[in-house]
């Protein structure tokens, strides 16, 4: 087996690069938009509770102001400062205080006093209801009516507060939270990186054994973790399964090549042999002549028969023969079969038995099984010495026929089975030539049966004999 090296192809950078933009697009990005969004909601939340809180100290502050009588008795005023100057401390905001025309009255920071202010939040506080609003520039503006013993608004209390303690707080919490973040960013980033260069190494391996296979090196394996359940290992085991019947393909092509010169060449051989032995011979009687020219015309014979065969098969694997499938009688397929055959079973004096338990019909090519199955029979009585047991048996089921080819012959040990399919395959070279045979029979019946959706099933033992199983569809769905 032929370990591949890990390579780093562009391939494999591409793969790199589309996990990485995918995890920034799918995890990164919405991360920190996730964030982002939940400081917004989080700072939102806190100016809506502060303005809540300011409109509710501006009301404190504007009821204190009409119990104390602040702005009807010119005598408070001095306390009336005082107190919004003390108040304005502990708050952290600014108040000011206007009469309902938006004369300030007093200003905690000094700098409006006697001035005239006319917001929208004072117009609005003054014409319907206390409000507190966020400006433009960030400062909140709370503001609440004062109104006298009648219920009549005579001013207003402002507050204005700069919200940095908020900021404070969010900024004190976004610190940490960001760099958290980035770490748990970081983290993934590097997670994903080594489960990426996990991913694309076994992919580059594969790449180059799949480059390799395709270039011909049959031989070329994926090395696969047994253990290993993902894709990946179950391509490379596919991969790997690939070569092997890519390399099994390649020596039967090669076998085939070879065993196709050798039966072609120990004809020609005889031919040339006995060819020479006539011209160098001039003075050969008449009877050599005719003895040596029907040799050649019997190994003529048996190139022709080869050459058909094969001619058979190359046709039956790339389905040129034309197939017509119609709804025949196996009982008198068999039969006719046993009649042709009878007569070579007769002159080894075997007991030829046939046995059909049911009337079988079937949609086959009668003409092809016919062939398929006078190979089996033929070759049982073949290979079935003198005086011994060959019996045929026709049955079915409710989907399928089952034709058995049994015999008392040679048989054939356990590792051989799995091979008499194969092209020229022989136990015993000499003694197919004896029969006459040509290691393509058993080929073609495969081929023919595979062709009929079928199956063929083989037992034997040496010397006690073999049995062949043949199992046809009463209707073939091809």
């Amino acid at each position: 087996m032929v370990t591949i090296s890990a390579k780093r192809k562009g391939g494999s950078y591409r793969i790199k690069f589309l996990m990485i933009t995918t995890y920034l697009c799918a995890g990164i990005i919405p991360l920190f938009l996730f964030t982002a969004v939940v400081f917004k909601a989080t700072e939102s939340y806190f100016m809506e509770e502060k303005k809540k809180e300011l409109l509710n100290q501006a009301n404190i502050f504007s009821g204190h102001i009409t119990i104390s009588g602040y702005i009807t008795n010119s005598d408070m005023r001095y306390a009336f400062g005082r107190d919004i100057r003390v108040t304005s401390e502990q708050g952290g905001y600014r108040i000011i205080v206007t009469d309902d025309m938006g004369f300030v009255l007093d200003d905690s920071n000094g700098t409006e006093t006697g001035k005239i202010i006319m917001i929208p939040e004072i117009i609005e506080a003054l014409e319907t209801k206390d409000v507190a609003k966020e400006q433009k520039n960030g400062d909140i503006y709370a503001v609440a009516s004062i109104v006298d013993e009648s219920s009549k608004k005579i001013g207003t209390v402002l507050i204005v507060y700069s919200p940095k303690d908020i900021q404070n707080i969010i900024d004190g919490i976004k610190k940490p939270v960001y760099a958290m973040t980035v770490l748990i960013a970081c983290i993934v980033l590097c997670f994903v990186l080594v489960l990426s260069h996990a991913i694309t190494g076994p992919l580059s391996r594969l790449m180059e054994v799949i480059k390799k296979i395709s270039e011909g090196h049959f031989d070329e394996r994926m090395v696969v973790d047994a253990n290993s359940r993902n894709e990946i290992m179950q391509i490379g085991a596919a991969v790997n399964n690939m070569a092997e019947k890519l390399d099994e393909v390649e020596t039967s092509r090669q076998n085939f090549v070879s065993n196709v010169s050798h039966e072609l060449k120990t004809p020609l051989s005889s031919i040339k042999v006995l060819s020479e032995a006539i011209l160098l011979d001039s003075e050969a009687p008449k009877e050599m002549y005719i003895e040596f020219l029907r040799d050649i015309n019997s190994e003529i014979d048996r190139m022709t028969e080869i050459i058909n065969d094969l001619l058979m098969l190359v046709k039956l694997d790339q389905k040129e023969i034309p197939v017509t499938f119609k709804t025949e009688s196996l009982n008198l397929v068999i039969e006719n079969i046993i009649k042709m055959l009878r007569p070579l079973a007769n002159n080894k004096n075997i007991n030829f038995e046939y046995s059909a338990i049911k009337e079988v019909s079937a949609e086959i090519d009668r003409t092809k099984l016919t062939l398929a199955i006078s190979n089996l029979v033929e070759n049982a009585i073949k290979y079935t010495d003198n005086d011994g047991k060959v019996k045929v048996v026709l049955d079915c089921d409710h989907q399928n026929a089952f034709i058995t080819v049994s015999d008392t012959g040679i048989g054939m040990a356990e590792e051989e089975i799995g091979k008499i399919f194969q092209r020229f395959y022989r136990i015993d070279k000499t003694r197919d030539r004896e029969t006459g045979g040509t290691g393509l029979g058993l080929s073609i019946t495969h081929s023919t049966i595979l062709m009929h959706n079928g199956s063929i099933k083989v037992t034997s033992r040496e010397n006690e004999g073999t049995t062949f199983v043949v199992r046809i569809p009463l209707i073939n769905n091809i």
